[in-house]
């Protein structure tokens, strides 16, 4: 009879050995989170308790008799089937689809020319471009109603001046394209010094070895430089999904000016103002700002996505 073998008993498994934070590691996360102190207190008392207290404030309605009632998801049911929040809605989605891509196909082709070693005076071209962007919207919004004026507006009177009639660009049929023009004057200094940099950022190699494969300059922008920066002009159209439906500055300040042609629900950011501080429906508006918050928040999901799906696509095209 064969002698059986013992085995050896199995030894128990082993902690890893804790690693100790020396302290001076230690000071220097205490100043870590000293330094972040302040921010969080500012994003937590300007932010998060507003937002949170907001949230509340939409799922109750005001009623002469009762006062504040719990009302639930009543106040964005009626937003949903509102036609003045839906229209303004479909204004800003409108100035979306038109505005956006030519403010940002001007920022791309300045960013491009501004890149080429060709370019003379590029710091000055690149200040004056980006000089629009550090005039306030209060100030470049009632600049520009003075330029649109049909009695006293400059453009108004050269127009009778050389005989083509008076122009109104502050009617209703027209508004909305002046808003156009002012918004794109004022951003795109700001999306081309972004786009820039990061053009900047492309190492010089990519751009020797296209050159030496014989690819001029419009093949080199083409194939070499807009597919590098591909993340900034992602960021600069998220930028412009917030700023297209968060329009307050330039409608408030027009209103004044051109009353037939920008009522109160112009916009949905100017709707909700009206709604809280004019009619006093806290709740309601309350419930149209979270409304609004989430189609832009779904809205820049799907631009990201559409842009990720794009790039997978070209990178198995090149695979």
């Amino acid at each position: 009879m064969a002698n059986a073998t013992a085995l050896p008993a199995a030894r128990p498994a082993q902690s890893a050995p804790k690693r100790r934070v020396s302290p001076a590691k230690r000071k220097q996360y205490r100043a870590a989170y000293l330094f972040l102190l302040p921010f969080f207190i500012v994003f937590i008392t300007m932010l998060v308790i507003p937002l949170v207290y907001a949230g509340y404030l939409s799922l109750f309605e005001s009623k002469l008799i009762g006062g504040d009632v719990f009302a639930g998801l009543a106040n964005y049911v009626r937003a949903l089937t509102d036609s003045q929040f839906l229209a303004s809605l479909g204004r800003v989605a409108l100035f979306f689809v038109v505005q956006v891509p030519i403010m940002l196909g001007l920022s791309l082709f300045f960013a491009l020319a501004l890149d080429t070693a060709r370019a003379r005076g590029s710091k000055g071209i690149r200040l004056l471009i980006f000089m629009p962007y550090a005039v306030p919207a209060v100030v470049a919004t009632l600049m520009w109603g003075y330029l649109y004026g049909p009695d006293f507006g400059p453009i108004a009177q050269m127009a009778r001046a050389i005989g083509f009639g008076t122009p109104d660009f502050l009617s209703p049929e027209n508004i909305l394209g002046s808003m156009m023009n002012i918004v794109t004057w004022e951003f795109v200094g700001y999306n081309m010094i972004i786009m820039y940099a990061a053009l900047r950022s492309i190492p010089g190699e990519l751009y020797e070895a296209a050159e030496i494969d014989g690819a001029g300059q419009f093949r080199l922008a083409w194939s070499v430089k807009i597919p590098a920066i591909r993340p900034a002009i992602l960021l600069t159209v998220i930028f412009s999904v917030i700023g297209t439906f968060q329009l307050f500055a330039e409608p408030s300040l027009l209103n004044s000016i051109a009353p037939d042609a920008i009522t109160n629900s112009f916009t949905p950011n100017y709707y909700a103002y009206n709604l809280a501080f004019i009619n006093q429906e806290l709740n309601y508006a309350a419930a149209i700002a979270f409304l609004l918050g989430l189609v832009i928040a779904v809205l820049s999901y799907f631009v990201q996505l559409g842009t990720e799906r794009s790039a997978r696509r070209e990178r198995r095209g090149l695979a």
